[in-house]
């Protein structure tokens, strides 16, 4: 059997920020708006600090509006809810999003809570997961959209397929399985106390693999021809580039995967482009919502 066809995450990303830089360049020139994201950091966390800093890059580049508010550490929880506030009232804000983890202080339930779901590009208020949940359009958390954007591209029609989300996380695990059922799949969720979880997994079609375990999913786990996509981002030591060096894997065991999965995404280079993406589309389709105009592109079904 051949090996895998990689799907190209850096490639699909790139495709799509092309999409969204023609639909900013129109809303300027049609209707003089300039769709705005505007991202909140608390802390010194050095790799929030990188990924927000790509946020902004990539905002920028797309034509439309960037800015970051950088908060001390120790910044009280009420400091940061009247931040959110003050944003939610802005009606030159389009979207707003609240770089995670926060500080153990802080009650990241209530900071998510205290955005206007209108302007929540991460899909992460309650509000919105209600409405993906009951069929209705709401913005779709960042990554698992990017998952279901590369799968239906590649795979073309979902309809009747089995799908395995391996994962339980409001980020990814939830909201995936909840995608994957509008699109007509049979889904299971499964996670690390699944009993026979080999077994569920080489019964899958589509595979997502999202539980935060390095190489956890071994090759002998998947079905011949399945399109496996590695939502794992895990750092391990990598002694045969010298001492203390370290490198990127997925959930996955890609080169015992490739052999035996039809379609895989690599890590890195895989899911983590599509992610950012993602954000700035949502932050299209907000702006056009809050401005009373047609969503660009955006259907879920």
């Amino acid at each position: 059997m051949a090996e895998a066809q990689i799907i190209d995450g850096k490639a699909f990303a790139a495709r799509l920020r092309e999409k969204i830089a023609a639909c900013v360049a129109a809303l300027k020139r049609d209707h003089g708006l300039v769709p705005s994201l505007s991202v909140v950091l608390v802390g010194e966390d050095q790799a929030s600090q990188v990924y927000v800093r790509n946020k902004g890059r990539q905002t920028e580049e797309a034509g439309m509006i960037s800015a970051t508010h950088r908060l001390p550490a120790e910044t009280p929880e009420g400091e940061l809810l009247d931040l959110i506030g003050t944003l939610n009232g802005d009606e030159t804000i389009h979207g707003i999003l609240v770089q995670l983890p926060l500080p153990d202080r802080i009650d990241e339930a209530k900071v998510i809570a205290a955005i206007d779901p209108a302007k929540d590009v991460d899909g992460f208020h309650t509000t919105n997961v209600g409405r993906l949940w009951t069929g209705l359009d709401a913005p779709v958390p960042c990554t698992p959209q990017g998952c279901l954007l590369m799968l239906k591209e590649t795979l073309g029609e979902l309809k009747g397929k089995r799908a395995l989300v391996l994962g339980r996380s409001n980020i990814v695990g939830k909201p995936m399985a909840a995608l994957l059922l509008a699109e007509h799949c049979t889904v299971t969720i499964a996670h690390s106390r699944t009993e026979d979880l080999p077994e569920r997994c080489r019964e899958a079609d589509i595979l997502i693999a999202a539980v935060g375990r390095p190489e956890m999913v071994r090759g002998d786990w998947i079905k011949p021809g399945a399109a496996v996509i590695d939502v794992g981002i895990n750092r391990v030591e990598a002694p045969e580039k010298g001492d203390g060096k370290t490198r990127l894997v997925g959930d996955v065991a890609f080169d015992e995967a490739k052999r035996v999965a039809g379609f895989i995404t690599p890590v890195p280079g895989g899911v983590g482009p599509m992610t950012i993406a993602n954000l700035l589309r949502n932050t299209v389709i907000a702006a056009c919502r809050q401005n009373g105009l047609p969503d660009p592109w955006y259907k879920r079904r």
